[in-house]
């Protein structure tokens, strides 16, 4: 049977049913360098799109939060945009994903996967690290995505410093932190066969293992790598440069495979 390759009817219907707000960390200097071409790729599947910076930018667009630029301020930077976020657009999403300005996101897979997961549970999810926090916590860079619940119960209580570090140390830890003393639980995002959806490193870093030490130590997976370790619904890559962007964009949305509709599909293997 012939399948026509331009059919994207779930990906319109999943669109409509499960509404992603997307918000991306960024920085002035990093506007035209990194963010354009973020707004010009994958962040356009977004429902709703906020780049968050320290200073407003009414033409690109972006929103200007009260914290300084720099690494020390990263803690900060995220505290202040989810309660952007819940302030201004709770109501504009059923998800709510942070993502850095060098992270490249599979807006279809991810809708995919939170299809079967439910807003109304505090719950988040990522690429898990198990160090620093009791249940552990999700990458910064690889993004993480937390629930509709998990954003209510931050805007009740995300400014109470005694319940979420303000600014300071690691971001992605001091959130997952918050997150696990606000009863907001981390999330298993393994596809069925246990391989891994969220990525702190590109693509070739997965594929090849070509990791630091560190990495190893942390993973809550042990540092598995290899194509038979990434689900073929992959959601997020990090450290993705502007080129990077744009060939991950050809290689999936334009570049097809003559005769091959479900690419090189391995007939003993589960189909996830």
């Amino acid at each position: 049977m012939f399948i026509q390759q331009n059919d994207n009817r779930e990906a319109r219907e999943l669109y409509d049913q499960v509404r992603v707000l997307c918000w991306v960390m960024t920085s002035p200097q990093n506007l035209q360098e990194k963010a354009v071409h973020v707004r010009a790729t994958w962040a356009q599947r977004c429902n709703k799109l906020i780049f968050i910076s320290s200073v407003t930018n009414d033409s690109f667009p972006t929103v200007g939060i009260d914290v300084p630029e720099g690494r020390e301020h990263l803690t900060g930077k995220t505290m202040k945009a989810f309660q952007y976020v819940f302030d201004h657009h709770f109501d504009d999403a059923d998800w709510f994903m942070k993502a850095d300005d060098d992270t490249y996101i599979f807006l279809e897979n991810l809708r995919y996967f939170l299809s079967g997961q439910n807003k109304d549970s505090p719950i988040y999810f990522g690429h898990h690290f198990k160090a620093s926090v009791k249940q552990g916590y999700f990458s910064g860079g690889a993004g993480y995505i937390i629930s509709k619940e998990a954003l209510k119960r931050f805007g009740a209580h995300g400014t109470n410093a005694s319940m979420c570090r303000q600014d300071g140390g690691a971001e992605d830890a001091e959130f997952g932190q918050c997150m696990q003393n606000l009863g907001v639980k981390v999330g298993n995002s393994s596809d069925r066969l246990g391989r891994s959806r969220f990525h702190c490193f590109d693509p070739a870093t997965h594929l090849m293992g070509n990791y630091p030490r560190w990495y190893h130590i942390f993973d809550a997976h042990g540092g598995e790598s290899g194509r038979a370790s990434i689900s073929d619904y992959a959601i997020s890559f990090h450290y993705v440069p502007p080129a990077m962007m744009y060939e991950l964009e050809y290689f999936t949305y334009h570049l097809r495979p003559y005769g091959i509709h479900f690419g090189n599909l391995d007939l003993n293997q589960e189909v996830t």
